[in-house]
Parts: C-alpha cells; structure tokens; sequence
C-alpha cells in the first residue's frame, strides 16, 4: 500500500511543468520573428487605411483633416517637400494609397516567405511616413510603431545575410525596450502615478475614459492603485526578461500583451493591440539564448553596436550641453547686481546715466528669458527709449545664492533692488512683465512707489487666477509635470534631441543661438519649477484685494488667451482697476496672438509694441495745466 507521504512527491512535476510553461524564453526563428511581426503590422495598417477610406469626409473642406489648413503647419519645409505633400494630400492620391496599402496588408496576411513580402512592406512603411503629415488627427502611436516594424522588416526581407537580418531585428527588439522603459520612467516623475492615482484620472477623460471603470477605481481604490503601480513597474522593468536567459520573457510579454488589449477594450485604443505586439516576435528572438537551436547562429553584434553608438551619444550629448552652458551663462556685455538675498542678478540693456524719462524694465515670464522681448527692444532702440533687461536668479548667468526655501517675495524683492541698485537715482522705470513677469512687475510697483512711472501688463498673470479659473485651476499640476519632466531630461542630457520651438525659429536671427542655449539649459527648467511651486502656494493662499497702485497702467492681452479662458479678461480688468485715478490706464487684446506669440511672433509683437510706444509717448508728455488724464481705453481686435 503506498504511504501517504509520497503524494506530495507525485504533485512536484506538474508544478514545475505550470512554472515552466509560464516562464522562459519564446523560442521563435528568424524566419518566424519576422514572418509575425509583418502579418500583426499588417493588420494595424489594414484597420487604418480601411479607417481612413470610410472618413474620406474628415480630408474635405472643414473636416479634421482638411489639408488646405494643416498645410501651414508644414510651411517652413522647402518647396519640393511642400510640392509632394500637397501632391499626396490631393483626395484621389490619398484614395489611391489607402487603397494600396490595404491591398498590400491583406496580401501580408496570406502564407509565403518571397522576397515579394520585403517590397509590400517597405511600400507600407514609406507611404505611411508620407501620408503622416496628412492625417494628424486619427493618426496615432499605433501607426508610428507599425510603420516601424514593416520598414525594418521590409529591409531585412531584402537584405543579403543574415547578420544584417538580424541587425535589423534587433533595432526593432531595442526599439521595443525603449518603448516601454522610457514611457514608464517618464511616468516615475508624475505625481499622480507615484500616488497611483493615475488611473482613475484616465479613466476620468472623455478622450481615452471608460465611466464603468473609472467608478470599480473609486470603488476600490486600492486595487487601482495597486493595479497603476503594476503597470509602471512592468514598463519600467520591461527590458529585465533579457535576463537569466529570457527566464521572464514569457511572463513580461504576456503581461504586456494582456495590457495592450485591456488598453483596446477600455480606452478604444484597438490598433495599439497589433501595432506593439508586432514588436514582441523580434524581442522574443533576441532574448532567447544563443544555445538553443532555434536562434542558432543569431549574429548578436548589433547589441555592441548599440551600447558604443549610445556612449557616443552620451559623449556628444554632455558636450553639446557643455556649450550650451558656456553660452547661456555669458557675461561678456551687461552688468551684475547683488541683491539682498545674495542672488546675482545679471542685466544689460542700453540704460546709460543721461537721459530723460522713464527706464523700460523687463520682467520674463515663467521659464522665460530676455530674448522674448527681442521684438520688443529693437522698436525702443528705434524710438530712442532706453531699457534694461535682465535673468531672474537661477536664470542664464544669474545665479540664486539664497540658502533659504524660494518664495514668490524673493523675486520681488530681487527686482526692487536691481532697480535701485542699476537703475540712476531720480529716473522712473516702466515695468513691462510678461506672464508671471507680469504679478512681480506689479507687487514691485507697490514697494517702489514713486519710482514707478508705469506699469505694462503683457498677457499677465493674476494672483487669483488657480481660484477664478477652473482651466487653469485644473492645469496646474500637469503644468508642474511638465516643467519637472522636462529639467530631468535636460539634466541627463537629452538636450541635444530638443527640436527648437517655433518662438525661437520667430526671434531675429542676431539672438536665436543664444536663446536656444538658454532654453536648452536646463538651469532654466528648475528655476521654472522652484518658481512654480512658490507661485502656485502664493496664488492658492491669495485672497485680495489687488494692491492700489498710483501708476499708469497698461494691460496688453493676448487673443487666444481669452477667448480660450474668458476668466482670465476678467482678471486682466483687475490689474486695469487697481491703478488710482489721475492716471492713464489702457487695455487692449492683440487680435491673433497668443501667449508666447504676444512676444515673439514678429506681427503680433509689432502690434502689441504699437500700444507700447503709443502709450509711453501719451504719458511721458506733459499734460496742460488741471487737465484730467484718467482714461480707460478698451480695445479688442
């Protein structure tokens, strides 16, 4: 009779059969890597040509996608790149590759191994690329990544050897890693994931929210967070199934696959499902062990090849940030100030000690430096006004010397000082702020009296406005995030992938090199982010009335900003209002502007410094004898 204590010993084998089973290596070969990765990027292109071909209407006149005004985003591209997308965009043209691209995706799905299959999905890859900038709205990820796999497979189709079919495998396999590593390290400097709170705050949006989920994450929230903190732990450890000989591929693939089509159901993200787990075929490849018979042979050198180009990267990389410092740091011309916090505040303008009326002082906004006001200065230069401009402490070759927490009165305060301190005793000053440029320029106003001659509010902000608008009320923590994320890369030294912005590439060219080492420094990120955090707790703490102030006034608005946020129009007659009587006070809205583009567009900038020249013309002549020059002039154009 057998004994009772040999039973466990007959369970021990069926254990290690599940544990085997759901753990290992994904032995697949070159041929199969390839062969399914093309057929599940093939559906992705499938479902998207059909897609585009049943909403033809979204290319016409008015809809989504209507070319006549996407084009203008492509206007800085040269003509024969222009000339072919306009040929591309054309309905018939588009018609016709859609139609294409589905025939040759359907054609993928059948049985074969030709080199017929290399051409079909390059073709897929190069026309995708090309009617990209066609379809901005209803393109997405999903089409990026499949469009990545059919090139690179196409390419190792037609390629000569196996090493370079494997070269090509393993740029799709490493392109598969960074997908997910970087995507949830990223995640890692957002609050909301951290806390875990992320998911119930997707699930909330209308765009990519799901209502039945999004009440099971209030209902149980400590399974959602346990459930967001799984998510960014799989893609922040994504690339460790390489390890102990793929021992956690299948496990991690699995999870990842199962992800992706949860992704599919509930945030009607269904390509996204294909696309990316095209990829997984050729990391499945990669990550076996070269031992095993069904990768024998793999030439593995491209990893090498990789792990130098990234340290040259790397090398570049600082070098490029190293310069970039140097020349963001430059005190070749201006002067320094010292103020009472220790800050060293650089400045530079064309101030001398002669002259007559009021100084232009110029206050940058939030992650901002001097050359915004590029525009501004070559109109005073021309008007013969004289100015000053200077970096705020921690921006460019300003340096914060404070040993104490930052504060929003460390700023004002600092601008007191340089005025006084750089500023020739007896002459008045014009403080012209800029977004949160704009509420120090006014709490300076308060302290220096009658040193102040105005005060020009551009597109400024309001102590209130966290509390009075609900946008920007909302806003506020992914404007920390993004502030936040972006000094965290500029410090490991991504700078050198920073595409410049277009209010750089609208600056006069004598400034635009030295304004993008600036904003590529990432010096200038984290004084944004200490300024943000001090400005958001002062304006959550505000609570009024403005500060009178006996100063003209006027307040510059830019257009979108108030037509997006009609609270902010509201505010901007605060700031009007605070000024006393027996002064000039003037509001206008730059007709087409925006906030950054009240600045820096070249158009816009030449309207708003219109107002500028006008207004300081009207206030610094002298008004006759017991006139009255209150005035309050609305201008919304």
């Amino acid at each position: 009779m057998p004994s009772p204590l040999a039973q466990p010993r007959r369970s021990r084998p069926t254990a290690r059969a599940v544990l085997s089973a759901l753990s290992g290596p994904m032995p697949l070969s070159r041929n199969q890597a390839m062969g399914a990765s093309e057929r599940l990027s093939a559906v992705t292109s499938l479902l998207s040509s059909l897609e585009h071909l049943v909403n033809r209407k979204q290319k016409r006149p008015g809809g989504l996608n209507d070319w006549a005004i996407a084009r203008h985003g492509h206007a800085r591209y040269g003509r024969p790149l222009r000339k072919l997308l306009d040929a591309v965009a054309d309905e018939r043209t588009t018609t016709v590759l859609h139609s294409a691209r589905a025939t040759a995706s359907a054609a993928l799905l059948l049985p074969g191994d030709g080199r017929w299959r290399g051409a079909a999905n390059l073709f897929l890859g190069v026309s995708g690329a090309l009617l990209y900038p066609t379809h901005r709205y209803g393109t997405d990820g999903s089409d990026q990544a499949s469009g990545l796999v059919q090139t690179a497979t196409g390419l190792a189709r037609l390629a000569p050897t196996p090493q370079a079919q494997d070269a090509l495998l393993w740029y799709v396999a490493i392109q598969s890693n960074l997908s997910y590593a970087v995507s949830g390290w990223v995640k890692l400097l957002g609050r909301d994931w951290r806390t875990g709170a992320a998911l119930s705050g997707v699930m909330r949006t209308r765009t990519y929210g799901h209502e039945g989920v999004w009440r099971l994450t209030k209902r149980y929230p400590r399974s959602a967070r346990t459930l967001a903190h799984g998510v960014l732990a799989l893609e922040c450890l994504f690339p460790v199934l390489y390890l102990k000989g793929g021992l956690l591929t299948r496990p991690v693939i699995g999870a990842v696959a199962s992800f992706h089509v949860a992704n599919g159901f509930v945030m009607g993200l269904g390509r996204f499902v294909p696309a990316f787990a095209a990829m997984h075929p050729m990391v499945a490849y990669t990550s076996t062990p070269r031992s095993h018979p069904a990768v024998a042979g793999r030439d593995d050198r491209m990893l090498g090849t990789m792990g130098l180009l990234l340290a040259g990267g790397a090398v570049a990389a600082s070098a490029v940030a190293a310069h970039r410092r140097l020349r963001a740091t430059d005190r070749a011309h201006g002067s320094t100030v010292t103020t009472r916090h220790g800050n060293e505040l650089f400045h530079d303008g064309t101030m001398t000690g002669h002259g007559s009326g009021p100084v232009v002082v110029l206050v940058h906004g939030l992650g901002a430096i001097p050359a915004h006001f590029s525009w501004y200065t070559r109109a005073l230069n021309a008007d013969g006004r004289q100015w000053l401009a200077y970096s705020r402490a921690g921006y460019g070759p300003s340096r914060r010397r404070a040993d104490t927490p930052h504060h929003l009165n460390e700023s004002v305060d600092d601008l007191v000082d340089l005025v006084r301190a750089a500023v020739p005793e007896g002459r008045q000053v014009s403080l012209v702020g800029h977004s949160l440029g704009g509420e120090i320029a006014r709490r300076a106003a308060v302290r220096l009296g009658e040193r102040v001659h105005s005060v020009v509010y551009v597109d400024s902000s309001h102590p209130e406005q966290l509390d009075r608008s609900d946008q920007q009320g909302k806003n506020a923590r992914f404007v920390e995030e993004m502030i936040g994320t972006t000094a965290v890369s500029l410090r490991l030294g991504l700078g050198i992938l920073m595409q410049t912005p277009e209010w750089v590439r609208n600056l006069p060219a004598t400034v635009r090199s030295r304004a993008m080492a600036e904003y590529a420094d990432h010096r200038v990120w984290t004084a944004a982010l200490r300024e943000w955090r001090a400005a958001e707790r002062d304006f959550r703490s505000f609570t009024g009335p403005l500060a009178p102030l006996d100063a003209h006034a006027l307040v510059l608005s830019a257009q979108h900003t108030v037509d997006r946020d009609p609270d902010h129009l509201l505010m901007h007659k605060d700031l009007a209002d605070a000024h006393g009587t027996g002064r000039t006070v003037r509001s206008a809205v730059v007709e087409g502007s925006d906030h950054e583009g009240i600045l820096t567009d070249p158009q816009f900038a030449a309207e708003a410094v219109r107002h500028l020249l006008a207004f300081l013309g009207d206030t610094t002549a002298p008004a006759p004898s017991g006139q009255h020059t209150a005035t309050a002039d609305q201008e919304a154009r």
